[in-house]
């Protein structure tokens, strides 16, 4: 089937930012008394704070201090760590071929819209964005499809079919097919290739580079 779209994630997709937002996730756990293990929150990440605070809170600790820590959290990320954020290189060409294959580009990200923007900055692809949603588009978070649904809907009327997601971690594959939509993994983020089969994705790459050097194989090129 002709594809008409590409809809990209972007932490650990299209800017190295995955372990930065583990290190903020668990020093917010920990300003809050709860011990979690790097490793542990690392494999949460791609989740928004909705999905990802159930894994390591009760419900009662979630009614006492979740929406605290969460806001702690992201006011420590974007002060500490968000300086620290860089592109994968080649993200803007990518995107680039993309468009000059006569498909659209959107993004689809468990990030708050005002981050979003500083990412599609640091990226330098901002001009090549056609749609973007953002945690402020959805009501629950990846997996479930809330995110790429309402990036579709932003596309405008287009078969579900006709598009590629792509994503770093399981939970972008499992909402992409929630959602009717086949899954395109990168490894830069740091999950495994096993794991990310295993979710779903029809076909991985090392980064955004090796989905451009490699675009005769990307599913895009039919």
């Amino acid at each position: 089937m002709n594809i008409q779209a590409v809809i990209f994630d972007v932490d650990g997709t299209l800017v190295d930012s995955v372990d930065l937002h583990a290190r903020a996730w668990q020093e917010a756990f920990a300003e809050f008394g709860k011990e979690v293990g790097f490793t542990d929150v690392r494999a949460q990440i791609g989740k928004g704070g909705d999905q990802l605070l159930p894994v390591f809170l009760s419900p009662g600790e979630i009614d006492e201090f979740g929406k605290a820590l969460e806001e702690w959290r992201g006011e420590h990320f974007k002060s500490r760590y968000l300086p620290e954020v860089r592109a994968f290189p080649k993200t803007r060409e990518l995107f680039q071929r993309v468009l000059a294959d006569g498909r659209n580009v959107a993004l689809a990200s468990s990030a708050k819209e005002a981050e979003l923007k500083i990412y599609e900055e640091i990226a330098q692809i901002g001009d090549l964005v056609r749609a973007e949603t953002s945690a402020n588009d959805a009501k629950k978070s990846k997996p479930h499809p809330d995110i790429f649904q309402a990036a579709l809907g932003r596309l405008g009327e287009m078969d579900p079919a006709q598009v590629i997601v792509v994503g770093d971690t399981p939970w972008d594959a499992i909402a992409a097919a929630k959602a009717g939509m086949r899954a395109v993994g990168v490894r830069c983020g740091g999950f495994a290739e096993e794991d990310l089969r295993a979710a779903g994705c029809i076909a991985i790459f090392a980064d955004p580079a090796d989905l451009l050097a490699r675009h005769d194989e990307f599913p895009l090129a039919g």
